[in-house]
C-alpha cells in the first residue's frame, strides 16, 4: 500500500477555518461553546472534540505586524511516540498508508500518549476517560478519497498525495518562495509536512517543536525496563502456578466460634 502525506503551504492559508468545519462534519464532532480570548483563533486550543485548528500568531518584523495562520493537527509520525507509549493493545496504531489512528474502544485514558507526543496533539476527556486526535481520515483514504480538511480548502493550502509526490512538491515550493520545510529533521519523518515562508522562523509559530524526537524516557522504558517488568510478571505467575501444582489451591481457614477452644 502507498504511503501518503498531507502537505500544508502556510503561505496560501487565509484562515477561513473551512478545514475545522469539514473535520467536525466528517467525524461527527460536536460544536464547543467558546469565548473571545483576544485573538482571531477560535477555539483557543485543540480538544477532545476539536481535532484540527487554524492557529493565529502575530509577528512583528521591521516595524510591521504580520499575521501567521497555520493548520494544526496530528503530524502522523513515521515512528509515533504515542503508539509506542500506549499500554493498551489496539488503542493506537500506525497504518501502512501512514495514518496513526486511535480506537476509543481500547483506550483506558491513561494519558501516556499525551505525555509522549512531541507535538502536544492528543487531548483527553476526563469525564469519559478517553483520548482523541486526528486520524487523517483513514477511512476516506481507504475509499480512494482525500481527507475532509483537504477537500474543503479553497486556496490549495492543503494538498494530499503519495509520499514521493508530496516530497517533490514540498521541495519545489520551498525553493520557489525561498522558504523551508517543517519538520526539517530528516531523521524524524512525519506524514504531515509544512512549507513555511522564509521571512519567519519556526519559533514564530506557536505550538510547534523545532526539534521533534522520541522522548528519551520512553525509549528507556520500552527498550530496557519494560522487558524486565514483563519477565518479573511472568516469574510471579510461574511461581503461583508451581505452588498450585505442588500444594494445591489455598483454602481459607475455618473461623473459630467465639468462646470455643
Amino acid at each position: 500500500m502507498a504511503e501518503y502525506i498531507k502537505l500544508i503551504d502556510v503561505t496560501k492559508c487565509t484562515g477561513c477555518r473551512g478545514c475545522q468545519v469539514a473535520c467536525k462534519q466528517w467525524n461527527n464532532l460536536p460544536a464547543e461553546q467558546t469565548m473571545f480570548t483576544g485573538s482571531l483563533q477560535n477555539p483557543k486550543d485543540l480538544s477532545y472534540n476539536t481535532w484540527c485548528l487554524i492557529r493565529f500568531d502575530e509577528v512583528e518584523r521591521d516595524g510591521k505586524l504580520n499575521w501567521l495562520m497555520r493548520h494544526d493537527a496530528c503530524m502522523h509520525c513515521e515512528t509515533p511516540a504515542c503508539a509506542k507509549a500506549c499500554p493498551s493493545p489496539g488503542a493506537l496504531k500506525k497504518l501502512e498508508n501512514g495514518a496513526v489512528v486511535h480506537d476509543k474502544n481500547f483506550c483506558i485514558g491513561c494519558r501516556a500518549c499525551i505525555i509522549a507526543c512531541p507535538f502536544d496533539i492528543p487531548r483527553n476527556n476526563p469525564d469519559l476517560e478517553k483520548m482523541a486526535k486526528c486520524g487523517l481520515c483513514h477511512d476516506r483514504i481507504d475509499d480512494g478519497k482525500k481527507p475532509a480538511c483537504v477537500t474543503t480548502c479553497p486556496t490549495g493550502a492543503l494538498t494530499f498525495g503519495t509520499k514521493e509526490e508530496m516530497l517533490k512538491a514540498a521541495e519545489k515550493r520551498a525553493e520557489k518562495i525561498k522558504g523551508f520545510i517543517y519538520p526539517a529533521n530528516p531523521k524524524y519523518e512525519t506524514h504531515v509536512m509544512y512549507v513555511m515562508p522564509g521571512s519567519v522562523t519556526i519559533s514564530d509559530f506557536s505550538h510547534t517543536n523545532p526539534k521533534p524526537k522520541m522522548p528519551t524516557s520512553l525509549l528507556w522504558w520500552k527498550n530496557m525496563f519494560k522487558p524486565f517488568t514483563l519477565i518479573g510478571i511472568a516469574g510471579v505467575a510461574g511461581a503461583a502456578f508451581l505452588h498450585y501444582i505442588l500444594k494445591g489451591p489455598h483454602m481459607p481457614h475455618e473461623k473459630k466460634e467465639e468462646g470455643g477452644e
